[in-house]
């Protein structure tokens, strides 16, 4: 994705495979640097936004929210941070996906045993709709 030149904002984006959107969001939240204007006021941004934006998108497909992202940039900008510092916040992001993972298994058994209990005819009453309605 990284092009060894200063590039336009569309030209990112379509390397980066995001929407113009995304990296206004990004610039916007502080995540991804502002850019430079050209003098005909185009931004453009350097290897160095490039790189930085593709280790933002990296790490949202990885899961890591904002705020983890946050952290682990800071830790980037720093130019001070250690391998260990890098494993505890990642550690600390795996946690959150076992958890999730361990919740949407708890999902996926309800939705299953909630199913099991219909058989699909074409009456009008539905297992599904009850289970739903319920109240606990």
């Amino acid at each position: 994705m990284t092009d060894h030149r200063p590039i336009k904002r569309g030209a990112l984006a379509k390397s980066a495979g995001c929407n113009i959107e995304t990296i206004r969001y990004y610039e916007n939240i502080g995540l991804l640097n502002q850019s430079e204007r050209t003098t005909s006021g185009h931004r453009v941004y350097s290897p160095e936004d490039q790189a930085r934006l593709g280790f933002i998108l990296r790490g949202r497909e990885l899961g890591f929210s904002i705020d983890e992202l946050r952290s682990l940039l800071s830790l980037v900008d720093s130019h001070g941070y250690t391998c260990g510092e890098v494993l505890e916040l990642t550690r600390h992001h795996i946690a959150g996906v076992k958890s999730k993972i361990a919740d949407l298994m708890k999902l996926e058994q309800t939705l299953s045993e909630v199913a099991a209990q219909c058989d699909g005819s074409d009456v009008p009453e539905c297992p599904i709709i009850d289970a739903l309605w319920a109240r606990n």
